[in-house]
């Protein structure tokens, strides 16, 4: 017997003897007069045995199994989940191992088999978290976030828009470096699936912004005169979508990207130990799907219901919008330069120094336009005497030197 039932037991007993009343007993054991009554009765009956619980021995009805217990000790052990916090584990074995278990019951099991979860605690905050955007789409928090993400222990860079309002992902894409091109496609991925916000809310890296020099601070007369402030590739594609982008002071300015990135950082490496993803292709392909997975769970409903999304236009094309533009002359013989690389256009039907928009992107390669036609690009090989010409969508060496130099060169290393 347990020392509470010695003192029931005692304290019967002796209200059974006369040696106390029942209203004694009561206020003794903290029971109702009808309650020591029956105990009374039980005891005489029954004897001392009455006292002990009914439950004692029992296995409860709601006791996991043996076997599916030491099941979630060696899964939790395992390479694919050792890296899991405890609630996100009880996500990933219903989704994954069909095994549906309580929070509490697996707290138990896995506590008990001294196992701890990995999440990290917060330290306490030292600022007020700024409220959030009314709306959808009036405001996206824009960063890349270099990780191990493969457990190779090499860390590749992810981009990444998240919304203010909602906390939804608009869009993820990894490249070895934090540079252009992730950006170029985490815009298209919001474009395409959510529509074109009202602002974007980066750092001052210098695929947003350029660095500004004292001569870039241009007096109100200036900027009448017609002279323009320097921008970035992806400023000016920002300016096309007349899409405002203010830049951070400080990672705790954009809060809501930066808990996304610790977020993703706990849950997504073990996503990807699950579905065997190990590549940058790999990953890029299984992303989507998961930002489908991670906003149906994670999105919070914003004040207002009406979206600031604004639907992008029916014509809109995306290939010519989100690359690199840079304006050229063609000489007489309908060529132009590039980085000190000799280019020329195609079609001989464009006339001699005609004003060009040359394109430069990762899946076309370099093409031009004139009078809002796209023509092919040839690339020429003065030394050589031979002519490349991208086919097939396979880049040639000269496209992708360019390529590396407009997307790549200013990465920051991961």
């Amino acid at each position: 017997m347990t020392t509470e039932e010695l003192k029931k037991l005692h304290v019967i007993t002796c209200a059974l003897e006369g040696k106390s009343t029942v209203a004694d007993a009561a206020i003794a054991l903290g029971l109702s007069e009808r309650r020591i009554k029956q105990l009374k009765k039980e005891i005489k009956e029954h004897g001392a045995e009455s006292v002990i619980h009914g439950n004692r021995g029992r296995k409860p009805a709601h006791a996991t199994d043996g076997k599916l217990a030491q099941q979630i000790i060696e899964l939790k052990k395992s390479y694919n989940y050792q890296d899991s916090n405890f609630l996100h584990f009880k996500e990933l074995l219903e989704e994954y191992e069909h095994i549906k278990i309580s929070y509490s019951a697996l707290y138990d099991i896995l506590d008990n088999a001294n196992i701890k979860s990995p999440k990290k605690h917060r330290k306490p905050k030292k600022h007020h978290r700024r409220k959030r955007k009314m709306a959808a789409g009036m405001m996206l928090q824009a960063d890349g976030t270099p990780h191990d993400w493969f457990g190779s222990g090499k860390r590749y860079s992810l981009h990444g828009f998240v919304d203010d309002a909602t906390g939804s992902i608009t869009g993820l894409y990894m490249c070895e470096h934090e540079c252009l091109l992730g950006y170029l496609e985490v815009t298209r991925q919001t474009l395409k699936n959510f529509g074109i916000p009202l602002s974007l809310y980066p750092d001052k890296y210098s695929v947003f912004f350029p660095a500004i020099k004292q001569e870039d601070n241009l007096t109100i007369e200036q900027q009448l005169n017609g002279m323009y402030k320097p921008v970035t590739q992806f400023g000016r594609i920002m300016n096309e979508l007349c899409i405002e982008m203010f830049p951070a002071s400080s990672p705790q300015a954009k809060g809501r990207i930066e808990r996304l990135w610790q977020t993703l950082q706990s849950r997504l490496v073990t996503e990807f130990r699950i579905n065997y993803i190990t590549t940058i292709e790999q990953a890029n392909a299984f992303l989507p799907g998961y930002i489908k997975k991670y906003n149906a769970k994670f999105a919070v409903k914003p004040e207002a219901e009406e979206s600031a999304f604004i639907q992008l236009p029916v014509r809109t094309n995306l290939d010519t919008l989100l690359c690199v533009k840079i304006e050229r002359t063609t000489d007489n013989a309908g060529v132009f330069s590039i980085n000190n690389c000799k280019f020329a256009v195609e079609d001989k039907s464009i006339p001699p120094r005609a004003k060009i928009t040359v394109l430069i992107s990762k899946d076309a390669g370099i093409r031009a336009l004139y009078k809002d036609k796209l023509y092919k690009v040839i690339d020429v090989d003065y030394l050589n005497k031979e002519t490349e010409i991208t086919y097939a969508g396979k880049l040639s060496k000269v496209a992708q030197l360019l390529i590396h130099e407009y997307f790549l060169k200013d990465a920051k290393a991961a």
